[in-house]
Parts: structure tokens; sequence; C-alpha cells
């Protein structure tokens, strides 16, 4: 997701919109019973890869992270909580057989304990995210939805939470609009 082109100055994300955000890792439990979470670690690059073939899919960007020696995770950008859901429901894709062999084990009490899967999801309405990057290549936020000079959004965080798009002040004006309109009948 990171490109190793340098930006000099600073940047934020050029996201319009809500964004949605998708936190999915694994915890190895017992180090030893390697058969047990080997195959959980290597399923998420598959879907990655999966993902990456059809961007119709839904996924805008990642960055695969450690926490600790036993915790690994991704943090994924996503068009739309409704292309999360569809991907990870779908039972063509990666996700929806990983998981099934995943419950299949924790029924049977195969899996139980030797591995830890999470997942966290979060869907961020505009006005309610910032981001600022100074030298750097478009990474996180800004390599999913693209990079822009702060400038645009302004120097302060408490200017680029006050930036709406185009598309929220109109969707805002409508709202309004109704909402005038039910009142005066």
């Amino acid at each position: 997701m990171s490109g190793n082109s340098v930006t000099v100055g600073r940047t934020t994300a050029n996201a319009e919109g809500e964004v949605v955000v998708l936190l999915i890792g694994v915890r190895i439990n017992h180090f030893w019973a390697v058969h047990h979470w080997l195959p959980v670690l290597r399923a998420m690059p598959r879907m990655l890869r999966e993902l990456a073939r059809d961007r119709s899919l839904g996924l805008l960007g990642h960055v695969l992270l450690t926490a600790s020696p036993r915790t690994y995770y991704v943090v994924q950008y996503w068009e739309s909580k409704e292309k999360l859901y569809a991907y990870a429901h779908s039972p063509r894709m990666l996700h929806h057989k990983a998981w099934a062999l995943v419950n299949r084990k924790q029924r049977a009490g195969e899996a139980r304990g030797h591995v830890g899967i999470w997942h966290e999801a979060y869907v961020v309405p505009e006005g309610a995210y910032e981001a600022i990057y100074a030298d750097m290549p478009a990474f996180g936020l800004a390599a999913a939805h693209g990079q822009i000079p702060v400038e645009r959004r302004g120097q302060r965080a408490e200017d680029r939470y006050a930036h709406r798009s185009g598309a929220a002040t109109a969707g805002a004006a409508a709202g309004g609009a109704e909402e005038a309109g039910a009142a005066k009948g």
C-alpha cells in the first residue's frame, strides 16, 4: 500500500465522506501449535491478493502491522461497509471459506486456545477523522484515498476536521430542505 516515493512537506488524506476501517488480526497463543496458527496466519495474504485482483470488491488499501511477536494484524480501508459485508459473506470468496474452516475446527474443539482471531470495524463519518503526514510517502488513509497538500484541508487539525466534501454538503442541504418541508406541512 505505501510507496517508496517520499512527498516532501506536509500532506493529508484526500478522503471524502465516511471512511470504513477494518482492523483484523491473529494472536498466536501457543507457539508450538504451528499446525493451528500457521494456516490462519497464511490466509490473510491470500485474501489480500484476492482483493487486489478485483478492485470492485471495495478494498482501497491496507497496512500490515505487528503488535508483538504473537500478534499480527492488518488495517484495511474499504470503499463502504456494504462492500466489506459483501466480501465477508460471499461464498465465492476466500474469507467465507476460511471462516467456515475456523468454525468447523472450533465446533470440533480442535483449535481451542491455540490461536486467537479478532477484528474491529469502524464506519467513521466525515468530520470525525483527520490526518497529517510530514515528509512521508502515501501511507494509511492517504494511500487508500489519495494524498493532497495539507493547505487544501487546513493547517490545523481543527480545520481538517471541519472540512466537508461537496457530496456531504449537498446531502446535508437536501436533508435540511426535507426537514424544513416537513415542518411546514
